[in-house]
């Protein structure tokens, strides 16, 4: 008598087995893949991210300095108007060159000649 392969000891193993399901009926490979997706697009998120806060400090940074460059030119141009007037410049020429105004008698007079 033919015995059935199962009564015999022997497994029957099916040529293609199916992939195993987990509680939901999702496929193992599915939920891995989709797993591997959901990762890269936080890494891409995240990075865009990190990138963002960069290129924000930077921003900050690049203000402070110009700040910094806007108070500076200000001072700058406190100072040439301090440096340019007429009573400074007059005080350096009375007191460290010794020069002085000029007397009526120094002064002459040219009569502009034309036709």
């Amino acid at each position: 008598m033919a015995q059935s392969a199962e009564s015999a000891g022997t497994r029957v193993v099916p040529r293609f087995q199916e992939a195993k399901e987990g509680s939901f009926g999702i496929k193992y490979s599915t939920f891995i893949i989709f797993a591997i997706v959901l990762m890269v697009v936080a890494l891409i998120y995240v990075g865009s991210h990190i990138r963002m806060t960069e290129l924000e400090y930077n921003i900050a940074t690049e203000l402070s300095i110009k700040e910094q460059k806007l108070e500076e030119q200000k001072k700058l141009k406190l100072e040439y108007a301090m440096l340019k007037s007429p009573q400074r410049i007059e005080s350096i020429v009375m007191n460290k060159l010794q020069m002085s105004y000029p007397e009526n008698s120094q002064i002459i007079v040219l009569k502009k000649s034309g036709k």
